[in-house]
């Protein structure tokens, strides 16, 4: 097999080597969860405000799931492995070139543009590499592979901050992007797929899922009323997490009550939350199935929300356990939704198919922060968003249990497409 010729293992052990790549390869690639170190130094070195300093934060993560929408065809085409490098190089050189912007207009160029796409271009390489290496376990491994994104900021913020005092913001971009490049490129060389026939041993899809999961290419997918619930539901999700993420330091200073420094920290654990929220999600989601986890995640969603709005003025232990909770789903929902849609689409043309799934992430982070930022300035105060997110999820239950299921099979006379059943519709991942 090719996996013993480069870990020297046997498939059964060495495929989780590819679990340990991608989570260290998301490590790097989650370092934007950390951008916020760098606003007040980019403030005072610019004399910039609040506004212009979020900027290339929020192109970084437009750009990212732009790009993810196109390096689908690119993984097809070249593989995880060249896609990885192309990625991980674009990323290292944005870092780089963001050390010499003059301005938070080439910054955002430089970082926000370039070092988001590459991020685009190389996050799905790893995440498509365990779920073909993983279909007895899809969600697990799915789940512990972008793990290192949310917990990236843990261990690439002190760096950054230890950095930024010595040679002040942009020199800490250079230094970080030459790490990057570096990193990404090593880790890059060993990723590959299993052979076309492989398959873990005593694997056998149970009764219920589909014969053929390598039926629906991207064009069949976005016909199917499943594609629609699944984005849509990623995409309330992302809003609700990526919301609370962009608002929790605030947050706990103008409403909780925390001091300035100490709501920082805490914006530190919840980055634990996040990172335990994948393989917890996806793990529940090889048990409940993609339907009823999301259902589940946007019914916790609902409870913290509603929790915050009600009595989270002045309620510090509130905040915290608000907070853990939306940054919990915010991982979940990055893989719920990777998993969702290798069970209801295949992985033959899983790069492809995920890329387009994943412009939801970045709708709800456009999203999220235009109704967080719309909300406070009109209301003077950052309680009131949590009204739209209650809404929402409650909108997006209904289309969970309406629409996260497998696509049915062609009606008589239909054209026919290679996914079947066994039967009628049955569970999805059971």
């Amino acid at each position: 097999m090719a996996i013993r010729n480069i870990f020297g293992l046997d498939p059964e052990r060495g495929r989780w080597a590819f679990v340990a790549l991608g989570f260290l390869i998301n490590m790097c690639l989650g370092a934007v969860y950390a951008f916020s170190v760098f606003r007040k130094p980019l403030e005072s070195l610019w004399g910039i405000g609040a506004t212009e300093s979020g900027l290339p934060y929020m192109i970084f993560l437009a750009a990212f799931a732009l790009a993810m929408a196109f390096s689908g065809g690119i993984v097809e085409r070249w593989g995880p492995r060249k896609t990885g490098v192309l990625g991980g190089g674009l990323v290292g050189l944005g870092w780089i070139l963001a050390g010499f912007a003059p301005n938070i207009w080439l910054l955002t160029l430089f970082y926000g543009i370039i070092a988001g796409a590459g991020v685009g271009t190389i996050y799905g390489c790893p995440v498509a590499v365990a779920a073909k290496w993983f279909p007895d376990r899809k969600g697990l491994a799915v789940g512990l592979t972008v793990m290192g994104f949310g917990l990236s900021a843990l261990v690439t913020a002190p760096i950054m901050n230890a950095l930024i005092g010595e040679v002040g913001p942009l020199r800490t971009f250079s230094a970080m992007g030459v790490a990057f490049l570096a990193i990404l490129f090593l880790l890059s060389l060993p990723l590959r797929y299993p052979p076309p026939d492989w398959k873990p041993a005593g694997y056998q899809p149970h009764g219920g899922q589909l014969r053929a999961r390598t039926a629906l290419d991207r064009r069949e997918m976005v016909r199917t009323p499943t594609f629609y619930a699944l984005w849509l539901t990623y995409t309330i999700g992302s809003l609700a997490g990526l919301m609370a993420a962009g608002i929790s330091a605030p947050f706990g200073n103008e409403v909780a009550g925390l001091t300035p420094g100490l709501a920082a920290i805490t914006v530190s654990a919840f980055a634990i939350f996040n990172g335990v929220g994948r393989p917890l999600f996806g793990w529940l989601t090889d048990r409940l199935t993609a339907r009823y986890t999301a259902v589940l995640s946007l019914g916790l969603i609902i409870v913290a929300s509603a929790l915050l709005y009600l009595w989270g003025r002045g309620n510090v232990a509130l905040y915290f356990i608000g907070f853990s909770v939306l940054w919990l789903n915010l991982g979940g929902w990055l893989a719920i939704a990777p998993t969702a849609t290798a069970t209801y689409f295949g992985t033959k043309h899983y790069g492809k198919n995920y890329g387009i799934v994943f412009t939801a992430y970045g709708a709800g982070a456009l999203l999220g922060g235009f109704i967080s930022g719309l909300i406070r300035d009109l209301t003077g105060s950052y309680l009131t968003v949590f009204v739209p997110v209650i809404v929402l999820a409650a909108v997006g239950v209904l289309v969970a249990l309406w629409g996260l299921k497998p696509v049915p099979a062609p009606k008589p006379g239909c054209p026919q497409t290679s996914v079947h059943f066994r039967g009628k519709e049955e569970p999805d991942d059971r």
